[in-house]
């Protein structure tokens, strides 16, 4: 079967690694070269790097919607399926009517919860116990074509987004053969979503990782560890920026006002919240390395009984 691949970052390279092992990839469509580091020089995206390896055409439009000469390519292909993994750019209906099977995504969450940019983070932030990948037949609209199969993983208390994004990573492709091989030979009855229990994950930016510690200490776990490893959370300490990476929830209650520092020792920093204590293991300061607590204070210190504070 003749394939179309559109993706973008690290995310969706195992999943074109498989295809190009079963399939025939006649194309990959990624967005364009970026400025990254500090030299600001052009970077090509993980996707890009793997169709270069395999001698796949490439192609990098800015907005696929208004390139009409990628869109007549892909046309041209005549392909048995499009298949998209966290490419970035919404499809309009005339691509999505090209391949003869349809366009397949891969969507790292259990639909239709999550839909959305930043699925995996908010499954974590939200607590969820367990997630996975599914795959759909896309629409015009995000993250609401029909859904045809799913795999679970369970997220554990002390998981970050990172974790569970390498996990739904390489689990992810092997679903989306089995997609694709079924829906090619009509096995699969694909389902509709319920619009009623699903939810949106926005796109995560620095603003929102202002820790209020006038939640629960699980909830500011929850979001401590959804957002490792970006955009990372944080608080001021006086008048720096501490980003706090790893935590956990401790079975201790404080009357102190939240976000007050208890007491800092080598198993990490104690701070209350409104409903129990959080112990801060591993934080970073501006210019400094991240470190644990416990090597963070052998050469400074961390006064106690300072509030935290947006």
């Amino acid at each position: 079967m003749k394939i179309v691949f559109m993706g973008t970052p690290d995310f969706a390279v195992p999943s074109l690694e498989e295809l190009v092992k079963e399939f025939d990839v006649k194309a990959v469509i990624t967005q364009p070269d970026r400025p990254k580091g500090r030299g600001k020089s052009l970077a090509m995206s993980p996707v890009k790097e793997v169709a270069l390896k395999h001698n796949i055409e490439v192609y990098q439009p800015e907005k696929i919607r208004k390139d009409q000469e990628t869109i007549d390519k892909i046309k041209a292909i005549e392909p048995d399926f499009i298949v998209v993994v966290a490419f970035g750019q919404i499809l309009p209906k005339e691509v999505l009517d090209i391949p003869r099977y349809g366009c397949i995504n891969l969507h790292g969450s259990l639909l239709p919860r999550f839909r959305g940019a930043a699925p995996i983070n908010y499954s974590v932030m939200a607590g969820d116990k367990v997630s996975g990948n599914t795959t759909m037949l896309m629409d015009v609209g995000l993250d609401t074509g029909d859904m045809l199969l799913k795999n679970t993983v369970e997220i554990t208390e002390n998981m970050t987004a990172g974790e569970l994004y390498e996990i739904l990573k390489e689990t992810g492709a092997p679903l989306l053969i089995e997609t694709l091989k079924k829906l090619a030979n009509n096995e699969l009855t694909p389902e509709k979503q319920d619009d009623d229990l699903s939810c949106y994950a926005h796109m995560l930016n620095r603003d929102m990782a202002n820790i209020d510690w006038n939640k629960s200490a699980q909830e500011v776990h929850n979001f401590i560890r959804g957002l490792n490893p970006f955009p990372i959370a944080y608080s001021y300490h006086e008048d720096k920026m501490m980003k706090i990476l790893e935590s956990e929830v401790l079975n201790e209650k404080s009357t102190k006002t939240p976000g007050t520092i208890l007491k800092v020792d080598k198993e990490g920093m104690r701070i209350s919240t409104k409903n129990g204590i959080l112990l801060a293991k591993k934080i970073q300061f501006p210019n400094k390395k991240a470190m644990k607590v416990s090597e963070y204070i052998k050469g400074n210190s961390i006064e106690e009984n300072i509030v935290l504070h947006k």
